[in-house]
């Protein structure tokens, strides 16, 4: 009897611990269940710290939500998505650039589908999808001027400043030139075509001379024409010369019908608008009203030590025989550009080491961006990087905002 209690104890004893091993043995099972049942999170990678536990739209940008990866045990953490690793719309052009192509489209929604170009430095400065050329939404950090940073206004803020923007739009530009000229008196310059026309001569007639008198006044033909040179004939007005066989008279007098010389000094930083053939219009507000046309003929050579600029010599018409050696006259030349993506001058701040403009973006934003500047012209300036066409720049109240701008920078320790 006693040994069937025992044999009934222990047979108890023995259910007892295996349905505990068995229940410890469904918890462990259950737990890695729970593991591997977890829900995926979704976050939106221009707002980190908004996630969901199903897919759809970010509410605050309405960007497509992208799926947070789990790291696997004992494997090194990944790479983090660019949106989430510099945080919400702070880049660097190096981490857009790092971008491989399809990613870019986890920053916005491109327009052209998914976006398969790769990041161009351009593009990435600017903050733009290579594919499609919209705004990512992002602020390029290290493509802000140093000492700038970008200012949020309300549109009751930007009313009472008086904020006003236009595009950046292509122009068709024509770089004026302006400067006080004088119709030409040049004695010197008649007396040495006379010596070279001379020289020539000297030259056919000792073509059946000795070959040293030939040299020689081969040489005394080589010093004329240099001389010619210097003072600021070219080649195609010296064969004229030569084919007409006597020197110039327009440059002693004028004749009514005939023409007559402008000499106009064009500061050196202008002359790179200045080529032979542009066309050129003077006007004598004492004399007449009327524009007198003229082309440009020749560009000197040297430029004046004194006042840094070189004489342009144009052919004009003087059919009333009211220009007269010796008489200044306003004169305009004119060179025409091309279409070019231009700017208004007001829109530029140019602070001795860059230029800056503020380009209006979405929600009441502004920001500093620096630009290459090419020619002026006309009130506009031609815009060779920084900007593309149809992004807005201010015009009116800029002042206020590079002020607000710099001083934000400066409180938040921008570099």
């Amino acid at each position: 009897m006693i040994k069937i209690k025992r044999l009934l104890f222990l047979g108890t004893l023995a259910v007892v611990v295996s349905g505990a091993m068995a229940l410890r043995s469904l918890g462990h099972l259950s737990i890695h269940a729970g593991n591997h049942a977890e829900k995926a999170v979704y976050y939106c990678p221009m707002h980190p710290n908004y996630t969901s536990d199903r897919p759809g739209n970010c509410p605050i940008c309405n960007m497509t939500l992208v799926k947070r990866e789990t790291a696997k045990p004992g494997a090194a953490s990944s790479m983090a998505m660019p949106g989430q690793a510099a945080g919400p719309k702070a880049f660097t052009v190096a981490e857009l650039m790092a971008m491989k192509p399809g990613e870019i489209c986890l920053l916005h929604k491109c327009k052209m589908g998914t976006c398969m170009m790769a990041m161009t430095p351009e593009f990435a400065r600017l903050g733009k999808c290579p594919m499609c050329g919209e705004d990512l939404g992002v602020i390029v950090r290290d493509a802000l001027p140093q000492g700038y940073a970008p200012v949020q206004l309300n549109d009751g803020k930007q009313q009472a400043i008086g904020i006003k923007t236009v595009p950046v739009q292509k122009r068709a530009l024509v770089k004026t030139i302006r400067a006080s000229g004088r119709i030409a008196y040049d004695p010197e310059l008649y007396q040495a075509e006379e010596e070279y026309l001379q020289a020539a001569e000297a030259l056919k007639k000792a073509a059946a001379a000795d070959p040293e008198i030939q040299a020689q006044a081969a040489k005394l033909v080589d010093s004329s024409r240099i001389k010619l040179r210097l003072l600021g004939l070219n080649d195609a007005i010296v064969e004229e010369l030569e084919k007409s066989g006597k020197p110039d008279r327009s440059l002693l007098y004028s004749d009514a019908g005939g023409t007559v010389w402008l000499y106009v000094p064009v500061y050196e930083y202008e002359m790179p608008f200045v080529r032979v053939g542009n066309p050129v219009a003077v006007d004598v507000p004492a004399i007449t009203d009327k524009k007198i046309p003229g082309v440009v003929r020749s560009i000197g050579s040297v430029v004046d030590p004194v006042t840094r600029s070189v004489r342009v010599r144009a052919r004009l018409e003087n059919p009333d025989g009211v220009l007269k050696p010796e008489m200044y006259v306003n004169a305009m030349l004119t060179s025409d550009l091309g279409e070019k993506l231009a700017v208004p001058e007001e829109a530029v701040f140019a602070t001795g080491e860059k230029n800056i403009v503020f380009v209006s973006k979405e929600e009441g934003s502004f920001e500093p961006r620096t630009v290459v500047l090419g020619a002026k012209a006309d009130g506009f300036y031609e815009v060779q990087s920084g900007l593309q066409e149809n992004e807005a720049v201010v015009t009116s109240g800029n002042f206020l905002i590079d002020s607000e701008s710099r001083l934000k920078a400066t409180l938040e320790g921008a570099r």
